[in-house]
């Protein structure tokens, strides 16, 4: 009798992997390209770290992170992956946790789900690795269904209990994440609040989320720099030009869609010429050096949207046109041999920003160049025309409505769009662009 029981257990569980293998796949659903290590970035309206990380060089210790993610679309099962890309030392990560978000740390009552690494509670990732968890399954997606949970944060806790040596990062979240100071121990199975007192505008180590999806599922890729990242747009807003073509596409197709924002402030498309953990870059690695890991290793991209190269041609990387024409070309095969279609977008005029190493004229006219390239080359699928949305023609420089910064307030530099700049960007794509086949 045993015997049989064990027999029906094994056929109910290959009958649930076949079943998910015949109807869903996994997607990414939400992406935060990693840099680092912290506090090489450029990050936007971060608070005061020196209590929680007071050596940099030493990192997290013994201590918990709760972050709050987006993802675009909801399944019934999940997967993340932490990253020590950056690092110079393992990483230990015990106690991970998926929760849903009530509130500031706060997780919904009952929501908070362990996470495993090939069926361990603690994984140590090696210097220059990450790893994907073991799948999770959310009964508090199928119970609210995953309407109601549209814009709602999955909240992602780990703890780690050693000193973490450099942490790889993403800088630039403009949303807010939770973190206790170090020695605390592990709070990860907590729900309160009160057990993560200190807020962060940065994610660490964790830089991708998938969900279960229909195999019909298409997975949209904004992939760049602190334009597509949302510099000077909301906290906790979600006002990036690719959040909104994600409610247009959710709007108009439902959960087909995917949109990740795979940004990176201060990225370039063909420098540095080297980026290592002791030798770091604010930008992050090139487009070239990261594409492996935040594009081609993700699951399920279908379509990338590609605008870069205004930092290629500023007086920090004063790159020639052609090598960055160069450099996108390569990245561009790249991904079309991996059956990714590549749409590129014009390059936003710099021309005149009150930020020193952008706003001059050869900029402008390399930029400008470069535009021309992805508007006439046969490599790319189309072209998105970003920069006639953003150009004033009578000054060349960005229209006035939107160069105040909506982060902190202020006159903004004439590089970065304001809110109400990326809405206008993010209206401007035809979506006939991206659904069709």
């Amino acid at each position: 009798m045993r015997k049989i029981l064990l027999v029906c257990l094994l056929f109910i569980s290959t009958v649930s992997q076949l079943t998910f293998a015949e109807n869903e796949k996994w997607v990414t659903s939400w992406v935060g390209s990693v840099q680092g290590p912290y506090p090489v970035g450029n990050p936007s309206a971060q608070p005061n770290l020196s209590a929680v990380f007071p050596s940099p060089e030493d990192g997290a210790n013994n201590q918990s992170m709760r972050l709050m993610v987006r993802p675009d679309i909801w399944g019934n099962r999940t997967r993340i992956r932490l990253s020590n890309a950056l690092g110079t030392k393992a990483v230990s990560f015990e106690n991970v946790y998926v929760g849903l978000q009530l509130g500031s740390a706060e997780i919904v009552k009952g929501t908070n789900l362990s996470v495993t690494f090939a069926g361990k509670k603690t994984i140590t990732i090696p210097p220059g690795q990450s790893a994907w968890s073991d799948p999770v399954n959310l009964p508090f997606v199928k119970k609210m269904g995953s309407a109601n949970l549209e814009g709602r944060n999955l909240a992602v806790s780990f703890y780690i209990p050693n000193v973490s040596g450099p942490m790889t990062w993403h800088a630039k979240a403009l949303a807010t994440s939770y973190l206790t100071a170090p020695n605390a121990g592990s709070k990860t199975s907590e729900e309160v609040e009160a057990a993560f007192p200190f807020a962060t505008a940065s994610w660490f180590f964790l830089d991708a989320v998938d969900m279960s999806a229909p195999i019909s599922t298409k997975v949209i890729m904004g992939f760049g720099d602190s334009i597509t990242d949302g510099t000077a747009s909301t906290m906790n807003g979600d006002d990036r030009w690719p959040d909104v073509l994600s409610r247009r596409l959710h709007k108009s197709y439902g959960n087909k869609f995917v949109v990740l924002n795979a940004g990176i402030g201060g990225n370039q498309i063909a420098g540095p010429a080297e980026y290592t953990s002791t030798k770091p870059f604010p930008g992050g690695p090139s487009a070239g050096m990261r594409l492996e890991r935040d594009v081609l290793s993700l699951s399920g991209i279908s379509t990338v949207i590609w605008l870069e190269g205004i930092n290629d041609f500023s007086k920090n990387g004063n790159a020639s046109t052609q090598s960055v024409i160069d450099a996108m070309t390569d990245g561009v095969q790249r991904m079309k041999a991996a059956g990714i279609k590549v749409i590129g977008a014009t390059v936003t005029t710099a021309l005149g920003s009150t930020s020193a190493a952008h706003g001059f004229k050869e900029q402008d006219e390399k930029r400008k160049s470069l535009n021309e390239f992805i508007k006439t080359s046969p490599i790319f699928s189309s072209y998105i025309d970003f920069d006639e949305v953003i150009l004033d023609p009578s000054t060349g420089q960005m229209k006035p409505e939107y160069v105040p910064e909506s982060t902190m307030g202020g006159a903004g530099d004439r590089l970065h769009p304001n809110r109400v700049g990326y809405q206008a960007m993010g209206n401007s794509i035809a979506l006939k662009q991206l659904v069709a086949p």
